[in-house]
């Protein structure tokens, strides 16, 4: 059974592979991020993503905000 850290890194990999695949950079998806609505900064999107810890909200939002229709879990 996978451990808390373990599962924050796979969230957190989900993540920043979705952001590569767009070709969202940081700074810009706390630009598309501010287009819906939510005030970050891109030094706290960095850290959120570097280390694992966000809520299932700000992903649905970073998602969101990409335009991301579909999530591939393997």
């Amino acid at each position: 059974m996978p451990t808390q850290n373990e599962w924050e890194s796979k969230a957190a990999n989900l993540l920043k592979a979705e952001l590569k695949r767009k070709g969202v950079t940081y700074a810009q998806l706390v630009e598309k991020l501010g287009a819906i609505g939510v005030s970050e900064k891109e030094v706290n999107v960095a850290n959120k993503l570097s280390r694992g810890k966000f809520s299932a909200a700000f992903m649905l939002q970073c998602l969101s905000a990409v335009g991301s229709l579909q999530l591939y879990l393997d």
